[in-house]
């Protein structure tokens, strides 16, 4: 039985997607690992996204954007970069994560 093969093309976030999560953490205080355990989401990958080296999935947007509670400019922008067919958001994937609570 032949298995199928997913191509994933990485996908590069714009520039200021990273700085603006960056400066949103730092307004409310809180660091990566904090932000990350809040949203649901690895510590690296918060790390990866901030610096510019992931783009987040839809469902990862939605909940860093909560964690960090951005304004709705900041949220219209991490949206716009977000992908709806990888990571937490691909439609083959069959469950999701619950949000977790800040510790």
């Amino acid at each position: 039985m032949a298995s199928k093969a997913r191509i994933r093309i990485r996908r590069t976030p714009p520039a200021e997607l990273g700085p603006m999560l960056a400066a949103a953490r730092e307004r409310t205080g809180h660091t990566q690992r904090r932000v990350s355990i809040a949203a649901g989401l690895g510590r690296s990958y918060v790390c990866l996204i901030e610096g510019g080296h992931r783009t987040p999935s839809r469902v990862a947007a939605q909940r860093l954007a909560d964690a960090l509670q951005l304004t709705e400019q900041e949220r219209a922008q991490l949206y716009a970069a977000a992908v709806t067919d990888a990571g937490l958001s691909h439609p083959g994937r069959s469950r999701q994560t619950p949000q977790a609570e800040w510790v």
